[in-house]
């Protein structure tokens, strides 16, 4: 491999990425640096100016007066840091929090098109080409110590999905065998008979091992509802955000897709994953008893609307 070989690709990468934005609209009304800004503060929560100067390889200066014109516009808030009175902690507001949503939408929608142009048959190896770039030059989000990737699965993953379902459940809140083999049937039901246009399976990996899982599938109510089904996140990886990538996973594929609302089924013991449901704006719609995994359980129906 020669410099003109890497030269060369970056020539056409820029090309391909100014094709992409050939209106100048992508970003507007803000600076490429001023979305990359945004987007880090809308998927980091309690970040300060430290962390974001680390993640986007800033100027301090230039970071502050980002900043300042943000906070002027009313899009971020700042506050002493829980965990460094010394750090300042910077949030969208719910203004802020609009606009990085509609520039993330703009976004979705120009690399969906480009990937409309990708056959179905070729996409899986051209994942795994970004991935390989992006690890042999040292990206750390592509698999850097303390980062956490989402991928599809792999040979193999599918397996990992039932038999860490069944292992956890049972150590964590004593359920039964029969856990594990409704998970196996409904991964064996996907794994079976999926349409990958609408329905997809998320594998989240940390240090080279899967640490957390989620399923997208079509629910039997029809053509315009999603279920949500499996989440997982592992004991060690929890407090890093997973299961909000995970959800948000399902909730955009489910956007994009075209479906109208995503359900899910849970229990009323799983505190944690209800929090995280009503959080991305799941509602309670239905509850009912049941005797279930050797337990006496309370269901739980949620529903999200999708704009």
């Amino acid at each position: 491999m020669t410099v003109q070989d890497v030269r060369a690709f970056n020539r056409f990468y820029t090309q391909l990425i100014g094709a992409l934005d050939y209106g100048r609209h992508l970003y507007a009304p803000y600076s490429l640096t001023e979305s990359r800004v945004l987007y880090e503060l809308a998927h980091a929560e309690g970040a300060d100016a430290a962390d974001l100067r680390a993640r986007l390889d800033l100027d301090a200066g230039y970071l502050t007066r980002i900043l300042n014109r943000f906070q002027d516009a009313g899009l971020v808030e700042r506050g002493p840091s829980a965990a460094d009175q010394r750090r300042r902690r910077i949030t969208l507001t719910a203004r802020g929090r609009e606009a990085a949503a509609l520039l993330d939408k703009r976004a979705r929608r120009t690399v969906g098109a480009l990937l409309d142009t990708v056959p179905e048959a070729d996409r899986p190896r051209l994942a795994e080409a970004m991935r390989t770039v992006r690890s042999i030059l040292g990206d750390g989000a592509a698999g850097a110590p303390g980062e956490v990737v989402l991928r599809g699965p792999r040979p193999g993953d599918l397996g990992w999905i039932v038999q860490r379902n069944g292992a956890l459940y049972a150590a964590e809140f004593g359920w039964d065998a029969t856990y594990e083999g409704l998970v196996a049937r409904i991964v064996a039901d996907f794994a079976a008979h999926h349409d990958p246009r609408r329905e997809r399976v998320w594998i989240a990996e940390w240090q080279g091992r899967a640490v957390g899982c989620v399923m997208c599938v079509r629910d039997d109510a029809g053509p315009d509802t999603a279920r949500l089904r499996l989440l997982l996140v592992e004991p060690e990886a929890r407090g890093r955000g997973v299961g909000d990538r995970l959800v948000r996973a399902v909730t955009d594929f489910a956007r994009e897709a075209g479906y109208r609302e995503v359900v899910l089924w849970t229990n009323d013991v799983l505190a944690a994953a209800r929090r995280l449901y009503r959080r991305h704006g799941f509602v309670l719609v239905a509850e009912r008893p049941h005797h279930s995994f050797g337990k006496d359980l309370v269901g739980q129906d949620w529903r999200l609307e999708l704009s």
